[in-house]
């Protein structure tokens, strides 16, 4: 059944009841390079500036106190982040914990997470996001982020329908191409969009609407205050009706707004916040929405590349004359990465790629396997640092494996390289970085090399990587024409990123009915993060140089916080670094940490004789939190009788700005064929502009949590990777989905949050505990059936 919802929808009224416009900043006055972010000064200044151009065209300014004072102005003035001390241990395996909890004190993310931290990095270029109101009537805002279904565009869509007073079907939202005067401001990850884009898309959308309306006036005659905006158009109070596309060129030439350029207040709202089906739900569904494999670019040529046996081998022999030789084969080309092969079409290449005679030299983790990652992990630990001596505690171990990405649409990327320019076509997440690699991998300026971001079918996480694009570039400077490369979902499986393995370690202490300490060491496989987050963070302040932390150490400090006074906490990151590819997977670090951190909860509580709800809320720091807890315990019959073999369980997590908990019922009467049969899920995200989307993230995390904890993961079997594809990467299908899935929204309590990786970590803690509870065993490895 689909999911029941609940929580306000919001309505608004009027829109003429606008507050004090700011001081408008003179048309001649030009935005600051990138290099040169506006003083504080400029920040308090008008939202929007004008741009030449025949039809109206805004773009939102740096000084965003117009739309959230408060917020911009600490965002604008936050002090740079003290960094964080040196590792206690080499670079190699090196432990880092949060200073502030081993006072017991808040630990990072608590006081700035890492989506505030890329809030700060963008926020210097947030005001070079441009609106645009066409002849046609069309509102178009390009999209500095990546579209993979997470419904961002539908989001940015109603953000501007409701600031503009549009129809929704009057907005595009087309994605823009790598713009490297974004800076840091153009990278899709860490639930960050919607948190960065809230006040620069509604600023410049609001910008738009005063200056139609005064457009309208002037060609009236009229105070500007009588006249009213919906559906896309401004309206006299004599019935006198003008559309936005016949009003945008006179619209243009207004330097100053005769009325107010600020959004509207929350009560006047009567887009944001009401369910909404995606505006390019038909597209999708009709085949009218294109990804990189269905573009038609002049001259690009199928093209698969054969691998090797095991992660990064290289090529020892090729013998390709019975491929050559084949129907419709143009060119078979060799690259660091193996042999590719082009085509007329992939059912061509694909049958020449298997008739290739090639021997491959062992890749550098040929002699690991799996329990040779697994001793490397615990090796790595480093000791806890209080010993159970006179006190009661609990220790638990747990594995978790590699997960791949999978994402429904495979790697594609179309490349045209020439010998003084280059294009690319490609879903990306982070098209600048990408943009900058592809030049200095082809030896051309960055300005001469374009790369066109195209919707993606699914990311994960995987799209921050541009893997794909740099081989279609070595292939195509190789053939000397352009080429349309696909990996094919075994390339991904074998050759691609994964989530990290990892082994976590946690001791807690406990006597007198409280926890007193709470430790948790967490040794990873190196997670790769070489895709700009370290530029971004450095931009915000956090020296990492400095510091002596990895991208990865880094990452984890402002991600990683225990949200439940435990005591005295420590949370600790051992990275092993092995050549395998690896990659940030939906919630990173917390799809393990939160999920270990979970299930102790339970333990903990069993131990000290309480209900496992009951002892997380009585130590949840934040009220927020406890809103959430109560909503899904009470709305989903928190501790019902179940038969034998039937059991519910929690699970619970905060992070970018958002809390979820979830709770989940199993029937694990056959162990090795669970099935979760319900789950309910409550949220509290701030501000919510699209319900439906929310659900459907929240969703989302439940079949991930459901996939991850129960049955799908990677096995390394001698430097290879077992799976590949979904025959034997066993993620969740239809039958393995709980037929009742209820969603509870919280009312708004502030701006948005981040939702997309929220429910992760929630969602895989509550089917563990659920799987304990009801075989009455403590797993201590995942996924469970592997």
């Amino acid at each position: 059944m689909p999911p029941a919802a609940t929580g306000p929808a919001a309505e608004q009224s009027s829109t003429d009841q606008q507050p004090p416009a700011p001081q408008q900043l003179p048309t001649d006055q030009q935005p600051p390079t990138p290099d040169q972010p506006p003083a504080d000064a400029d920040r308090r200044r008008f939202l929007t500036y004008l741009l030449a151009a025949p039809t109206l065209t805004v773009a939102a300014r740096a000084g965003l106190d117009a739309v959230a004072p408060a917020t911009a102005r600490a965002a604008a003035t936050a002090p740079t982040p003290a960094p964080a001390p040196p590792a206690p241990a080499p670079a190699a395996a090196a432990p880092s914990a949060a200073p502030s909890q081993l006072l017991g004190l808040p630990g990072i993310p608590d006081i700035v997470d890492l989506g505030q931290a890329l809030q700060v990095a963008g926020l210097p270029t947030a005001h070079l996001l441009v609106l645009e109101i066409t002849t046609a009537g069309r509102a178009v805002l390009h999209l500095p982020r990546l579209e993979v279904g997470q419904g961002l565009t539908t989001t940015v869509a109603m953000m501007v329908a409701e600031e503009l007073d549009a129809r929704l079907t009057d907005v595009d939202v087309p994605l823009s191409d790598s713009r490297p005067d974004l800076l840091f401001n153009q990278l899709t990850g860490a639930s960050n969009s919607v948190r960065t884009l809230y006040d620069p898309v509604r600023g410049a959308a609001a910008a738009a609407r005063a200056r139609l309306v005064t457009a309208a006036a002037r060609r009236w005659s009229l105070p500007a205050e009588t006249l009213r905006t919906a559906d896309s158009a401004v309206t006299a109070p004599d019935g006198r009706r003008a559309g936005y596309g016949e009003l945008a060129a006179e619209a243009a030439t207004v330097v100053v707004p005769a009325v107010p350029a600020t959004p509207k207040p929350p009560e006047q709202r009567r887009v944001i916040g009401r369910p909404t089906g995606r505006i390019d739900a038909r597209d999708i569904v009709t085949g009218r929405a294109k990804y990189a494999g269905d573009l038609a670019v002049p001259g690009a040529v199928p093209t698969v590349v054969a691998r090797p046996t095991t992660i990064n081998g290289t090529l020892a022999s090729l013998d390709a004359s019975a491929a050559r030789a084949m129907p419709g084969v143009l060119a078979v080309v060799t690259v660091p990465t193996g042999v590719a092969v082009l085509a007329e079409t992939f059912d061509q290449a694909l049958k020449a790629r298997d008739a290739l005679r090639t021997t491959w030299n062992p890749g550098p983790v040929a002699a690991l396997s799996d329990p040779d990652i697994r001793g490397k992990l615990r090796a790595a630990h480093a000791p806890f640092l209080i010993p159970p001596l006179l006190t009661q505690y609990v220790d638990g171990e747990f594995d978790f494996a590699f997960v791949n990405h999978a994402p429904m649409e495979v790697l594609t990327a179309i490349a045209d390289v020439r010998p003084n320019r280059a294009e690319f076509w490609f879903a990306a997440q982070t098209p600048i970085v990408a943009q900058q690699t592809l030049a200095a991998e082809l030896g051309l300026p960055q300005d001469a090399v374009t790369v066109h971001v195209v919707r993606g079918g699914g990311s994960f996480g995987r799209r921050l990587f541009f893997d794909a694009a740099v081989e279609a570039a070595r292939i195509s400077r190789a053939a000397g024409r352009p080429v349309k490369l696909m990996w094919t979902r075994n390339d991904d499986m074998r050759h691609g990123r994964m989530r990290p393995a990892s082994h976590h370690r946690v001791r807690a202490t406990y006597g007198l009915g409280q926890v007193l300490s709470y430790e948790h060491r967490a040794a990873t496989v190196t997670t790769d993060f070489g895709h700009g987050l370290g530029e971004a963070l450095t931009a915000a302040g956090f020296q990492l140089s400095v510091a002596g932390l990895s991208l990865a150490q880094a990452f984890f400090l402002l991600s990683q916080s225990n949200p439940y006074n435990m005591g005295v906490p420590t949370q600790l990151l051992a990275e092993v670094p092995l050549k395998i590819p690896t990659g940030s997977w939906r919630s990173v670090y917390s799809g393990t940490v939160r999920v270990a951190d979970e299930i102790m909860a339970d333990e903990l509580a069993r131990r000290l004789g309480q209900d496992p709800v009951a002892f997380r809320r009585t130590r949840l720091r934040e009220p927020a939190g406890r809103a959430v807890l109560d909503t899904v315990a009470r709305a989903g019959r928190w501790g019902r009788a179940m038969p034998a073999g039937q059991a519910q369980g929690i699970g619970y997590h905060a992070e970018n700005g958002g809390r979820a908990a979830y709770l989940v019922e199993i029937d694990a009467t056959d162990p090795k064929q669970p099935r979760v049969t319900k789950a309910v899920i409550a949220a509290d995200v701030g501000t919510v502009i699209n319900p439906t989307g929310l659900e459907a993230q929240l969703t989302g995390a439940l079949i991930d949590g459901i996939s991850v904890i129960l049955q799908a993961g990677n096995h390394i079997d001698g430097g290879a990777v077992r799976e590949g594809s979904f025959g034997d990467f066993h993620y969740a299908r239809q039958r393995h989905t709980p037929p009742v899935v209820e969603i509870h929204l919280l009312p708004p309590s502030g701006p948005p949050g981040g939702a997309g990786e929220l429910g992760v970590p929630a969602a895989s803690a509550a089917v563990a505990n659920a799987y304990a509870r009801a075989t009455g065993t403590s797993p201590r490895s995942f996924p469970i059936n592997f």
